[in-house]
């Protein structure tokens, strides 16, 4: 791709390896850590399923089991499969179940008795990552069957009514309107929950719970509106706060397309404690890679706390440690959905050109990623004729900067819960802009010197001297000053902080053997959707 912001190389260059060594003090970290939700995961790859009478799942049933006996330390795989050696039974399940009404106790195995523990959890957990396998296989021939939408960005909207049985309908009825991805927002504060709940949920309060089985009946509704349509429908979710890999694991299991996961969200705006969401996350980018799943950074959150214009160059720090992160668990440039939004305040003068320098910045820097883009929620006043108006520009920044990803505004968003007939305008808005002006980016050339250039070129600039002293502290320290959206969280506290644990020597995972063993073979060469990027989305 030809530059059109003349930007430096070796500028860009010197970004991408400061990102690198900020990230790796934190990969790390996260490589000799473990956590209860890490854990979960690896014990539902295995199979263990289902809740007990009170809800609660019996993954953690068995996890907090094995804690109480052995600690988390040696990881809870060989403590669970020696356990079932010496209870003689091969349900998994039926093993938590004894181990939550005090019948089993665990122990770290060693000699002959751990090489058959392991030998047996490699089995397990190896037989669901191949279910993870073949939903992907899935994924690619439906792909192949039904096409992908022949515009691009992809059109992105949210439905969530608390209510799967309510969602379906309207997801399908999104899907005819042009939908090309569906977003079945979470109810409020499960992010916070530590535990995933369990069957389909119809009490979920501005959101729907996200579950196995809402994910199991969203995308098998979304399969039928597929074939009709005659294009693929995306489905997205989020493996995001105290559940992000187990959230991961069940998209993957369920072949789930794309999933929100950032990799400091949960910490700036949900007060998650930082070693948690960095260990969580490395799991389940893992898990992502090996799923073909589109991950969806959250960068577009700082500049609902921080200004738009002072703090952009924050955004494209993020994004940089988000590549970075992403490319180190395995996922390939087609799955980074990084984020941005468009943001600023439109009562200041040229805040359009500014919009557009951030956006093609964003474009330029990661041209094989299928960038998100967010529109305007901060400056959304309840006037909707101006709000469709924001969201119209937000759309034209969109295509003339070819972004992947275009999340449907609305002009109520941020402020009242939007109407359906809202969500229709909103679309018709989209389609006149995408279908008026698809092709204006082969036009748009910013002005050799001018405005644009410079504006863009001047946030690198930034962004590289904030990697320069983030190098000079840590990541961590930078993240408990608040650097980013203005948020400080140290790294000794947050939620969920007595949920992790420093591995102890021999410590045991298989999925993260299988996930890191395989990656030097095919699985993460598997198609990929044209959507990568801009660019690839013309050719």
């Amino acid at each position: 791709m030809t530059s059109k912001l003349d930007l430096d190389p070796a500028l860009v260059a010197r970004a991408r390896e400061l990102a690198r060594r900020a990230g790796q003090p934190v990969v790390d970290l996260a490589r000799s850590h473990t956590t209860v939700s890490v854990e979960r995961a690896v014990l539902r790859l295995a199979g263990v399923v289902g809740a007990d009478p009170d809800g609660i799942p019996w993954v953690n049933r068995l996890v907090d089991a094995v804690v109480a006996d052995v600690g988390l330390g040696h990881g809870v795989a060989a403590p669970v499969f020696d356990a079932l050696a010496r209870e003689d039974i091969t349900d998994v399940t039926l093993l938590a179940q004894k181990a939550a009404a005090g019948s089993v106790r665990f122990q770290v195995p060693s000699g002959k008795a751990a090489t058959v523990a392991r030998k047996a959890a490699r089995r397990a957990v190896g037989a669901g990552v191949r279910s993870i396998d073949r939903r992907r296989a899935e994924r690619d021939r439906l792909v192949q069957r039904y096409g992908d939408p022949r515009q691009r960005p992809w059109i992105y909207l949210i439905v969530a009514t608390g209510d799967i049985y309510e969602d379906i309908p309207q997801a399908q009825a999104a899907a005819r309107a042009g939908a090309d991805v569906i977003a079945v927002i979470r109810s409020t504060g499960q992010s916070l929950l530590d535990y995933v709940p369990e069957g389909a949920t119809r009490e979920g309060f501005a959101g729907t719970y996200a579950t196995q089985e809402n994910f199991r009946l969203m995308r098998a509704a979304l399969d039928v509106s597929s074939k009709e349509l005659g294009r693929y429908v995306r489905l997205t979710n989020y493996a995001s706060g105290l559940c992000m890999p187990e959230m991961a694991t069940l998209a993957g299991l369920e072949r789930l397309d794309m999933m929100l996961n950032d990799s400091m969200y949960g910490i700036l705006f949900r007060d998650i404690n930082p070693v948690r969401t960095f260990v969580d996350q490395r799991f389940s980018r893992q898990v992502h890679a090996r799923a073909g799943i589109i991950i969806n950074t959250g960068e577009d959150n700082y500049l609902t706390t921080a200004d738009a214009v002072e703090e952009a160059h924050t955004v494209t720090v993020s994004q940089l440690l988000n590549e970075f992160f992403a490319h180190e668990a395995g996922l390939a440039d087609w799955q980074l959905g990084l984020g941005h939004a468009f943001e600023i305040n439109p009562e200041l003068p040229e805040s359009f050109r500014l919009e557009l320098a951030h956006a093609l910045l964003a474009r330029e820097l990661f041209p094989d990623a299928p960038l998100k883009w967010m529109p305007p929620t901060k400056h959304m006043t309840g006037d909707v004729f101006r709000g469709n108006l924001l969201d119209g520009f937000f759309n034209l920044a969109g295509t003339m900067t070819g972004q992947g990803i275009l999340l449907v505004g609305m002009m109520t968003e941020a402020v009242v819960t939007p109407w359906l007939s809202d969500r229709d305008i909103a679309l018709q808005n989209v389609r006149y802009v995408l279908g008026a002006a698809g092709g204006l980016r082969e036009d748009f050339v910013p002005a050799p010197g001018g405005f644009i250039q410079q504006r863009a070129n001047r946030v690198l600039g930034e962004a590289v001297e904030l990697l320069e002293r983030i190098g000079g502290q840590s990541l961590l320290t930078a993240i408990a000053e608040g650097t980013f959206g203005i948020m400080k969280r140290p790294a000794d506290r947050g939620k969920g902080l007595a949920g992790v644990a420093k591995h102890e020597a021999g410590y045991f995972n298989p999925a993260t053997e299988i996930l890191e063993g395989d990656r030097a073979g095919a699985s993460n060469e598997l198609t990929s959707p044209t959507v990568a990027s801009g660019e690839a989305a013309r050719s």
